[in-house]
């Protein structure tokens, strides 16, 4: 019998993490709040990673908003809301920069402010 290595054990706890966080069914959309450091942005394929209960995760942008990611600060905190898709990354519908410097503070959806 094989003894889990800590490596092992972390790896396991991490896919259940996932698992709980992506795959649990849900009734329809639904929004989520999520406060987080800005760990990277992908303008090119519209993404921004951020983390929420010790995940990592992509969140994808709407058009309206692509043209604005290049103005959020890597290391910024970010207090956002997206919706939750099942069997896809979270959407982006809102964003607000708690700390960092930017020109585009507050994203309603449509605009920036």
């Amino acid at each position: 019998m094989q003894i889990a290595t800590p490596n092992m054990l972390r790896g396991i706890l991490a896919a259940i993490m996932l698992n709980c966080f992506f795959v649990t069914p849900r009734a329809g959309a639904e929004d989520k709040s999520i406060y987080s450091p800005i760990i990277h942005v992908d303008k090119e394929k519209g993404y921004i990673v951020v983390s929420s209960s010790g995940a990592v995760f992509g969140v994808e942008v709407p058009e309206a908003a692509k043209p604005h990611l290049d103005k959020l600060p890597v290391s910024g905190m970010l207090d956002i809301v997206v919706e939750l898709r099942p069997g896809n990354a979270p959407l982006l519908k809102t964003w607000k920069l708690a700390a960092g410097e930017s020109t585009c503070k507050v994203f309603d959806g449509k605009t920036c402010k």
